[in-house]
């Protein structure tokens, strides 16, 4: 093996940046999770061999760099896809397909660089690389808008028993001990094998074995309430964004209507994906009350994704938002997303930006302006009072956000969706891997709207009820779904469980590294 890794140029660049471009087939839709234990462990031997060979410390920030590159270059990807609908738009590919990639890469490389000078092949590297690792991973998700796209967790997500962790402790933490498990093979990379060692791998193999066997206890457990007489159908019409801007509106919205297939005597809450109306605001759409009086009846509702505006004196805000209407168009309730998709909704330093051309992807030149709260919708007494709670498009990525507060305890979270933006991409398989974790996280039904992507109604164990699969179109429907009142551990105290987990991780990483001083 170590003649294999001679070449200075090869061990800094050009194996990490193989090792993170193969840690993609790991995550949806390949779900290759053994591949984990291979590239998190050949890069810490990567680690350990720079610091033998006392290259210069930098070498070690290269080393992450380049495994970041190669993982968030083939993870990522599918971002430049958006910039491919609109000429004016296409000289910025190569930006987002390697600046993008080449700027999360740093977090890794502060990673390698922090944990470098420590290298050696004992349980206290492993932990301290897990530790720093995790601590990143939480940065990148949060600092700045946050992107905690492809957590290390996410490669479980092929499995409904080994995630319901996640009702305990959460994504982040669940990352953080899938890194220590992953990188365990790096301890057997040396002639001697020793006992210690087989120990703790066995230890973490048994550790495997019972978070398997408590997901398997968790699932056949729970038992969930429905509403019999009230239904909840979700609509897929797969139509790429130039069928959406060429059609004419009425016709788009005929062809909803017939994939909703309304029945006039059945309670229905209908949910459309985001970004229905390419032409019109909200304020407009009320030319179209007589198709939807015609079609829809007062025992329906329907949910959709469409631009809205408020103005304010002399200044006008833009809102992405997600409506509830009656058949009759009146607007019910308004939730204006949250949490909005630099350059795609809105443009960073656009004061600045603006002046040489540059504008937001998604239809208008003005940039959108975030909602302040996320608030649960609460529909008619006709709808037993239930109540939903909005989310629009990538904000169900977002671990231990999708509340306001612990208090909200929705029926049902929605989440509307317009993932045609991403083409024929590993993006859309991904994004749906995200609503499956938010749901056993917070213990909800997740009824996910995604026009051109993965439609589903998924339980609170993470288990789609019914799905409509990527460029499937039509509709599913079911029953509509009661709070039963078993709000999750991570629920209640979020991410305050990630800095708990990772306190004792510190605490016993300093112990060991105490212990070895001492041998």
């Amino acid at each position: 093996m170590t003649d294999f890794f001679r070449n200075k140029f090869y061990i800094v660049f050009i194996y990490p940046f193989f090792l993170g471009s193969i840690l993609i087939f790991a995550f949806s839709p390949f779900n290759l999770t053994f591949l984990n234990f291979l590239s998190f462990s050949f890069l810490l031997y990567l680690i350990l061999l720079i610091k033998k060979k006392n290259f210069n410390n930098f070498n070690f920030f290269y080393l992450g760099c380049s495994f970041g590159f190669g993982f968030f270059l083939f993870g990522n990807y599918w971002i430049s896809i958006s910039l491919t609908h609109d000429d004016n738009f296409k000289y910025l590919i190569p930006f987002a397909l390697i600046f993008i990639p080449l700027f999360l890469s740093l977090f890794l490389g502060i990673v390698a660089f922090i944990v470098g000078s420590y290298a050696s092949q004992n349980i206290f590297f492993i932990l301290l690389f897990s530790t720093i690792f995790s601590i990143f991973e939480f940065l990148r998700g949060n600092i700045l808008t946050g992107f905690p796209w492809n957590l290390v967790a996410y490669t479980w997500s092929w499995s409904p028993e080994s995630i319901q962790i996640l009702s305990v402790i959460g994504t982040y933490s669940f990352s953080l001990i899938s890194i220590t498990l992953f990188s365990l093979p790096f301890l057997f990379f040396q002639k001697k094998i020793h006992k210690k060692n087989v120990f703790l791998a066995i230890f973490f193999f048994i550790l495997l074995v019972f978070n398997y066997l408590y997901g398997y206890s968790k699932i056949r457990e729970n038992k969930f309430k429905f509403s019999e007489n009230i239904k909840v159908k979700v609509i897929s019409p797969n139509l790429t964004l130039q069928e959406f801007q060429s059609n004419d509106e009425v016709l788009l919205l005929q062809d909803l209507i017939r994939h909703s297939e309304p029945e006039k005597d059945i309670k229905t809450l209908f949910i459309w994906p985001e970004g229905i109306f390419y032409e019109s605001y909200l304020s407009k759409i009320k030319k179209y009350k007589n198709i939807f009086s015609k079609h829809f009846s007062e025992k329906h509702l329907i949910i959709l994704g469409i631009n809205n505006f408020v103005r304010k004196s002399n200044n006008t805000n833009y809102f992405n938002s997600l409506v509830l209407l009656n058949n009759q168009l009146e607007i019910l309730a308004v939730y204006n997303k949250k949490y909005l998709v630099p350059f795609g909704e809105f443009l960073p330093l656009e004061s600045i930006l603006s002046k040489i051309g540059l504008k937001k992807v998604t239809r208008g030149y003005n940039s959108f302006s975030p909602g302040k709260y996320r608030e649960n919708i609460i529909l008619d007494n006709s709808f037993e009072n239930k109540i939903i709670l909005p989310l629009i498009c990538y904000e169900i990525i977002y671990s231990g956000k999708i509340k306001n507060n612990k208090d909200q305890s929705p029926d049902l979270v929605i989440n509307i969706s317009e993932d045609a933006w991403f083409g024929d991409s590993i993006g859309p398989h991904q994004h749906f891997s995200k609503a499956i974790y938010r749901a056993v996280e917070e213990g909800v039904f997740v009824a996910r709207s995604a026009n051109m992507g993965i439609s589903a109604i998924i339980d609170p164990n993470g288990i789609p009820r019914k799905i409509l699969k990527k460029n499937q179109k039509g509709s599913i429907e079911y029953n509509f779904p009661s709070y039963f009142n078993k709000s999750t551990l991570f629920s209640k105290y979020g991410n305050k469980i990630f800095f708990l987990i990772i306190f004792l991780y510190i605490l016993l990483t300093l112990i060991l590294k105490n212990f070895k001083s001492n041998e």
